[in-house]
């Protein structure tokens, strides 16, 4: 069989014992093409020319597409050239959005799409933008990233990058081959802790890094109110259908970029995961909604709670949690553990081996609350420190706007963005590994090298000034 063989032979193939054995076979799926396509080229350390003006468009622009349409309208030199959305008054009030943070005399020609489902391809064709924000469903972000890729645009994804490896494959490729980037827009990597904690973790303050703690600990049962339009309508069905980690990315990216993971020095080896039993969301579903209500004829298999393991190749590891379900108060971890001291979330704390000078006498006690604001004052980034006054209003404590500034100013600098493909890839393939490895009773599954041997070449995120 030949690898394209290969390929749609695994897609095909169902969860069972005897797929996952006939997977194993085929490691050559995990590295995709084993060579990069004639023409292609790493996007490691890519850096697009420079656009003077940076033309947008937008597809989908509920929630989260209309906080960064918002955002970026108001910077200098950018132009809302186009919207998309299923929706026709989600367009007029973007549309209006825009003239109220920018005035009459900007984005003067903001051409609007809206009602069949593929108006966002005519949008893409007749506009013919610079850049495109993607904020869909999770399964529209694959094919619509490769296609405004394929049309010259920059492609700006929110999290998941994609659904399937297979996608995530095409999304590498594609963008290999365009020489176009193709962000995952993982705001939580912009929060003042997680800059904050970068930061120290390249100054050596903890020293050798050794372990992190990720999740996605967010009550969203109220999503399921959601039946017409809106998140719950779709992800819901996420949560009845598929087992294992569905969200990892907002806990996984940060610590992924501390342990500079795809970046050189590390990067991911093998996941094993484990779902509890799926209990809330029916629970739920039979105390809210009447018996023939359509949340009450899905079966519910995804567990409520999965835990997930990442080792790497230096043996490090990472513990990956999500839950959605159960009745808690939210956390991401965020934690850190070096060989000198630990940098912890949720709430922020800081322990350090011989102590915080002047704050605590050694690593038995946390430097937390109102102490840290001498910490904060010594290692706070200078990204934050530069653009959190600007960004403070932008949406998840102006991580959201720093984000949406930086990747304006990467395309206007011609700078390589802080997030390349491959991390997007590499944190959104959590999902599918897990369900793999969920499926086979926790065995190891080993990630993909979406870089295919470049990570050892690719420099660590710098301390952005």
């Amino acid at each position: 069989m030949s690898k394209l063989d290969r390929r749609k032979f695994l897609q095909k193939t169902t969860l069972s014992t005897a797929a996952l054995a006939s997977w194993s076979f085929f490691p050559e799926y995990l590295q995709g093409q084993s060579e990069r396509p004639f023409m292609a080229q790493y996007m490691g350390g890519f850096a697009a020319p420079k656009l003077e003006t940076v033309r947008a468009a937008f597809i989908g622009v509920g929630a989260r597409g209309g906080t960064h349409l918002k955002f970026l309208a108001a910077l200098p030199n950018t132009e809302v050239v186009a919207i998309s959305d299923l929706y026709e008054d989600l367009v007029k009030q973007k549309v209006q959005w825009v003239r109220e943070v920018a005035g009459e005399n900007r984005h003067k020609n903001i051409a609007e799409y809206h009602g069949d489902e593929d108006r966002w391809k005519q949008m893409l064709n007749e506009v013919r933008p610079d850049v495109v924000f993607i904020a869909t469903n999770w399964h529209n972000h694959a094919p619509m990233a490769i296609e405004a890729m394929n049309q010259g645009a920059h492609a700006f994804v929110e999290v998941p990058m994609a659904v399937t490896l297979q996608e995530m494959w095409d999304i590498v490729d594609t963008s290999e081959r365009t020489q176009k980037h193709c962000m995952m827009m993982e705001n939580v990597n912009y929060g003042r802790d997680e800059l904050m904690f970068l930061n120290m973790c390249r100054q050596g303050v903890i020293g050798e890094l050794l372990h992190g703690e990720a999740a996605y600990i967010h009550e969203l049962r109220w999503q399921m109110n959601e039946v017409e339009r809106g998140t719950g309508s779709w992800r819901t069905y996420h949560y009845a259908k598929r087992n294992g980690n569905l969200y990892p990315t907002h806990g996984l990216g940060p610590v992924a970029q501390y342990m500079n993971l795809g970046r050189g020095e590390d990067t991911f080896n093998t996941l094993v995961s484990f779902s509890t039993p799926a209990l809330g969301r029916k629970t739920y579903a039979e105390k809210n909604y009447p018996p023939d209500h359509q949340w009450n004829q899905l079966e519910y298999n995804g567990g409520d709670l999965n835990t997930s393991i990442i080792k790497t190749n230096m043996g490090r590891t990472i513990l990956v949690q999500w839950d959605e379900t159960s009745p808690r108060p939210y956390t991401r971890l965020n934690l850190i553990q070096g060989t000198k001291g630990a940098l912890a979330g949720f709430p922020t704390r800081v322990a350090l081996e011989g102590g915080v000078e002047g704050l605590t006498e050694d690593h038995h006690s946390w430097v937390q609350g109102e102490q840290l604001q001498a910490l904060y004052e010594k290692y706070d980034h200078p990204l934050y420190k530069r653009l959190n006054e600007a960004a403070k209003d932008s949406g998840h404590g102006g991580m959201d706007g720093i984000m949406v500034y930086r990747i304006v100013e990467c395309l206007q600098k011609g700078l390589p963005l802080d997030q390349n493909v491959y991390e997007g890839c590499f944190w959104s393939a959590v999902a599918p590994l897990s369900e793999r490895s969920v499926a086979s009773g926790g065995a190891p599954q080993p990630f993909p090298d979406f870089t295919r041997g470049e990570w050892k070449n690719t420099e660590p995120l710098r301390i952005i000034s």
